[in-house]
């Protein structure tokens, strides 16, 4: 029997489609596009073109190599960087992306210069800032910012963005997105600007597009996690409808034995300069997985199984095994969260393996996900 290969990623091709077009659905029956997110898988071209079967035309990253690699797999998607260029990736940047984020006037100057040169009308959106205080353009000076822009050749602005959740934890409330809207509008009547894009944010705002009855001009959001693992970020809620065993992680068990619960001998730091705490629970069925901080965000994984991650060290994850009786080789799964995940399918050290669901189209439209067949993507 060919054994799978460990550690490794599952990850199911057929429930991040369904997420992706129940909430494309959920969002349309309001007025707004769905943008893709797909930075937290590093522009995996399965999962790419998962979301352009699920119907979704726009695609956001935030590497250049991942607009890059979008650009030389001819996908049928516009390419958007998420976040404002730096000033050496500008060249690139023209080259790959059919739209970028900004919010400083000299990386746009920059931006019409290299348009410019290659022959081309480089589109932008403009980030305003509400708050959460990431990026973003403050409001007050939006207007002087925006008659700078259109006076440079070589560059269109399609759209205006902004952002929230990801650094402050601001909450796009009612009061939040209808200030953003008043604002867009304020813009569009100044400049006579049609602004196609209205970006009113991320996965943090599913709540307030499901119950707001006003979504005033906004007509697209961006999602990453609320696709990928079925939950909104504010809370990190489940999204009703949506999986969230979209993605597992699967380690393999190099050590089980059983040792005391607390370390003896006198201590100090650990190896990443830490003074970890330990509770006496006498001797218990100490588990050793093959994979630590190198590999994982150990903090995002759950596991599935009635076991607890006691610790990390770069390449080992300490799980006390509860009841359970493992040997070398038994493998444990996890389910990772939006931090964990970007920092698998990151790594290089962790085999990618898609599941799929074989079966009728009538079937697949269903959601039975009872037959599947797997492919395993060797490690380069």
């Amino acid at each position: 029997m060919k054994l799978k290969p460990v550690p490794r990623i599952e990850i199911n091709l057929d429930k991040i489609q369904h997420n992706a077009i129940v909430l494309k659905q959920l969002c349309e029956a309001k007025g707004v596009e769905v943008t893709g997110v797909v930075k937290g898988v590093c522009a995996d071209l399965q999962i790419v073109n998962t979301l352009i079967q699920a119907g979704i035309t726009r695609l956001a990253v935030s590497k250049i190599i991942h607009l890059e690699k979008l650009k030389k797999a001819n996908i049928n998607a516009t390419t958007i960087l998420l976040r404002t260029p730096g000033m050496s990736e500008i060249p690139n940047v023209v080259k790959y992306a059919d739209i970028s984020m900004n919010t400083e006037l000299t990386i746009i100057r920059a931006l019409s210069e290299e348009a410019i040169k290659q022959g081309k009308i480089h589109k932008i959106m403009i980030m305003v800032e509400m708050g959460d205080l990431r990026e973003g353009v403050m409001p007050k000076d939006l207007p002087a910012f925006i008659n700078e822009v259109i006076k440079l050749r070589g560059i269109e602005i399609v759209g205006l963005a902004t952002n929230f959740a990801c650094f402050g934890g601001v909450i796009p409330t009612e009061d939040k997105m209808r200030e953003f809207s008043s604002l867009v509008q304020q813009i569009r009547q100044q400049f006579s600007l049609q602004l196609p894009i209205v970006s009113g944010g991320n996965s943090a705002n599913i709540k307030w597009l499901m119950e707001t009855k006003n979504i005033g001009v906004i007509n697209d959001v961006r999602l990453g996690e609320s696709i990928l693992l079925g939950r909104e970020t504010t809370k990190g809620e489940v999204i009703p409808k949506l999986y969230q065993d979209t993605f597992k992680f699967v380690a393999e068990v190099i050590e089980a034995k059983q040792k005391p619960s607390v370390p003896y001998g006198n201590r100090g730091k650990n190896g990443f300069g830490e003074s970890i705490k330990f509770h006496e629970q006498g001797w218990i069925n100490h588990i050793l997985v093959g994979v630590g901080r190198q590999d994982v965000s150990v903090s995002g994984l759950t596991p599935t199984m009635p076991v607890k991650i006691l610790g990390s060290t770069s390449d080992h994850i300490v799980l006390d095994g509860k009841k359970i009786l493992f040997k070398p080789g038994d493998e444990i799964t996890f389910i990772p969260n939006y931090g964990a995940l970007l920092s698998i399918m990151t790594s290089p050290y962790i085999h990618k393996t898609y599941i799929e669901f074989k079966g009728s189209k009538h079937e697949k439209q269903n959601n039975v996900y009872s037959i599947y067949k797997q492919k395993i993507i060797p490690r380069h």
